[in-house]
């Protein structure tokens, strides 16, 4: 099993935390990666997109001159998609982009995208994010000391803290998650993932049960 060091918002190491092998030293599997980023992008779609009809478009429904005996093409309406202004065939309208991925793939994109940040050493375990204040200027400083100024940080705290909440949301590039909400593009999008002590735990605990509920059912 992975042990990892964990260190206080000085980051200075105050311990070491062992980690599930199956959720945080599996074998990246960059196809299951891109499935589950797909997947995810999709869900977020809106989907709202919209072009009028030949019926929806302003103007009359009238013919405009007789059928024969003009030396013109003959025509119904000015709602005809072969006019300007007229209505669109076969355009894009609203629907929903989502579909379904098993369960055992997302498991396993996660799984894959945690192991891949602690194999590149992007992966830090804070003891705890018990901060003192909520102000956004000195949890940047406490930041700028666990790691390089200017990254994109996904932090990873179990249980409600209002102060972390207010203290990393006006800040560019960071975002605050529940382990219950973390999926495989939010690991991947962020250079560096912070986790609490508690927070990996959990997560350890959580993707290694349904890895192993996957491997009964098959």
């Amino acid at each position: 099993m992975p042990v990892v060091n964990v260190v206080n918002l000085e980051g200075k190491p105050v311990g070491e935390v062992e980690l599930s092998e199956a959720v945080f030293a599996a074998t990246v599997n960059p196809h299951l990666l891109h499935a589950a980023v797909r997947w995810q992008l999709a869900a977020r779609r809106a989907g709202t997109h919209k072009v009028k009809n030949r019926g929806e478009v302003r103007g009359a429904g009238r013919k405009l001159w007789r059928q024969k005996g003009t030396g013109r093409a003959r025509m119904g309406s000015v709602r005809s998609p072969l006019w300007r202004h007229g209505g669109t065939v076969h355009g894009p309208t609203p629907r929903d982009y989502s579909y379904h991925l098993p369960r055992k793939m997302v498991t396993g994109a996660l799984c894959s995208a945690l192991s891949s940040k602690l194999a590149e050493g992007r992966l830090t375990v804070v003891d705890s994010w018990a901060l003192e204040s909520h102000r956004t200027k000195s949890f940047r400083q406490i930041l700028n000391g666990l790691e390089e100024e200017g990254r994109k940080v996904l932090l990873v705290a179990e249980g409600e803290n209002r102060n972390l909440e207010l203290a990393s949301r006006n800040l560019e590039g960071v975002r605050l998650m529940h382990p219950a909400e973390l999926g495989a593009y939010e690991v991947l999008k962020h250079e560096r993932l912070m986790l609490s002590k508690e927070a990996a735990l959990r997560l350890s605990k959580l993707l290694a049960g349904k890895s192993a509920s996957s491997g009964e059912e098959r």
